[in-house]
C-alpha cells in the first residue's frame, strides 16, 4: 500500500510544481473569433447553395467541407466565450 501513497505524492508534487493553463488564442479574442468564423460558414453556405450541380462534386465538396470546418471551431469559440468550455 505504501507504494501506491509513494507514487501519488511523486504525481502531486508534479502537478504543483507544472505552471498553469495558458490558452493559445486569448479568451477576450473568443466572441469576435466566433462571428467572424460563422459569418464565413453562413457565406459558405450560401455560396454552396449557388453552385451549378456538376457531375463530379469537387468544388461542392470543398466548398461544404471549408464550411463545416469553420462552423466546428465557430461553435467551440461561441461556447467558450459564453464560458462554456468544452
Amino acid at each position: 500500500m505504501t507504494s501506491y501513497s509513494s507514487s501519488y505524492d511523486a504525481i502531486a508534487a508534479l502537478h504543483a510544481s507544472l505552471p498553469p493553463f495558458a490558452p493559445i488564442v486569448p479568451v477576450e479574442l473568443l466572441p469576435y473569433l466566433a462571428i467572424v468564423l460563422l459569418a464565413s460558414t453562413f457565406v459558405l453556405a450560401f455560396y454552396f447553395s449557388t453552385l451549378p450541380k456538376d457531375t463530379i462534386p469537387v468544388r461542392e465538396t470543398a466548398v461544404a467541407a471549408t464550411a463545416s470546418i469553420l462552423a466546428g471551431f465557430g461553435v467551440v469559440a461561441l461556447f467558450c466565450s459564453a464560458g462554456v468550455y468544452v
